[in-house]
């Protein structure tokens, strides 16, 4: 298995996430960009994951080429991203946005496939791949809060173009690793599985959960400036989220082995009410914050390793590519979108409060929702 290789290209992926979440609605602010406006961009971002997933894992999935999809779109980001230094104005950011986040969006969901192929039997220890990104998460924030103090928010975008640079050579060196097509292996067609309850309700929790997670990816940088805190403090804060996330990484297949995912998605999706709350409500108590950031570990850690696992479970064989584009679609692309565009309605007509009680009451249904159907049998 190329450990190496693999872990390479999610260290440098979400080292490229870690420059634009935390720190892109900054960048969008101080050129003048209104919160609704900063709302619609990030959407962008969520929003093409809708489509582009679905687009490429069925490209896939006829053509057996996940890791030929994984370096052309990575190479397209790349290139089309250097457009955000020629546009102006609202339409010329949001034509290159939905370019660019059309590709990268494509990139991940097939490198997970190519992923799980060589761990084969060994899934449960995908959390020590993934554990590298964001370790590369945790660097990039930590480094760009430093470079954005200093020198100013216009580094983020040449941040990004270096990281991209990274993640399409990386790209390169990691070899397609075929599927294996077992006797008694799912070849059901995807609407056919989603008219299984268990299946619907999964994927309308993993969208629930992404879409609470809207404020917090769009705002929550915005919120700790506005109430004070340096650059520095605001990527710390990101990172010491990020880290605690990397322990859970580090010991997810134990978990898993113990708890089995159905109750870690549950726990994951309760303690994300609690982590909006939180933020929400006491903003200007550090001590708080942290707690909060912490929870991070289980609000995306812990949720992604469960729900990665039980994507696999669920749609296996010729489909598995498809299933991924479709989680990654359904959870980051509506449930994103949806989570950033109202919370940038929220934000701007009520107050910051009410955009994370809103979070926390999406993150409650989602609760809900995989309690009373997913995987029901497995209930104690």
């Amino acid at each position: 298995m190329p450990y190496w290789r693999l872990s390479s290209f999610y260290f440098f992926y979400f080292a490229s996430l870690g420059a634009l979440v935390p720190f892109w609605g900054l960048y969008l602010q101080d050129l003048g960009f209104s919160a609704l406006a900063i709302g619609q961009l990030m959407a962008i971002l969520m929003a093409t994951k809708i489509v582009a997933p679905n687009v490429w894992g069925w490209i896939a999935d006829r053509t057996g080429q996940s890791m030929g999809i994984v370096r052309l779109a990575s190479l397209l980001s790349l290139l089309i991203f250097l457009g955000i230094f020629a546009v102006q104005g609202f339409w010329g950011m949001a034509l290159v946005m939905i370019g660019f986040s059309f590709f990268w969006n494509a990139a991940l969901p097939q490198m997970e496939v190519v992923t799980i192929n060589h761990l084969g039997t060994r899934l449960r220890r995908y959390a020590g791949i993934r554990l590298w990104g964001s370790v590369g998460f945790i660097l990039a924030v930590m480094a760009l809060g430093a470079l954005v103090e200093e020198r100013g928010s216009a580094v983020v975008p040449v941040a990004v173009v270096v990281l991209q640079l990274a993640i399409w050579i990386t790209s390169l060196l990691v070899v397609e690793r075929p599927v294996e097509i077992r006797a008694g292996t799912n070849t059901a067609s995807i609407l056919n599985l989603l008219r299984r309850p268990e299946i619907a309700a999964f994927l309308l929790s993993c969208l629930l959960m992404q879409m609470s997670h809207g404020v917090y990816y769009a705002f929550y940088s915005i919120y700790l400036a506005q109430a004070g805190y340096a650059s520095v403090t605001i990527g710390a804060l990101w990172a010491w989220g990020v880290l605690v996330e990397v322990l859970v990484f580090a010991n997810m297949h134990h978990l898993l082995e113990r708890f089995g995912a159905r109750r870690v998605l549950l726990t994951s999706l309760a303690l994300a009410v609690l982590r909006w709350l939180l933020i929400g409500a006491f903003v200007a108590q550090p001590g708080i914050l942290i707690l909060a950031q912490a929870l991070h570990a289980a609000t995306f850690g812990a949720f992604h390793a469960a729900a990665i696992h039980l994507t696999h479970h669920y749609f296996t064989g010729r489909i598995q590519g498809r299933g991924q584009a479709l989680y990654n679609s359904l959870a980051y692309g509506v449930g994103g979108a949806i989570g950033s565009l109202s919370s940038g309605l929220l934000w701007s007509d009520v107050g910051p409060l009410a955009a994370f009680i809103f979070s926390a009451l999406a993150a409650a249904l989602g609760f809900m929702a995989a309690w009373f159907w997913v995987d029901r049998e497995k209930r104690y």
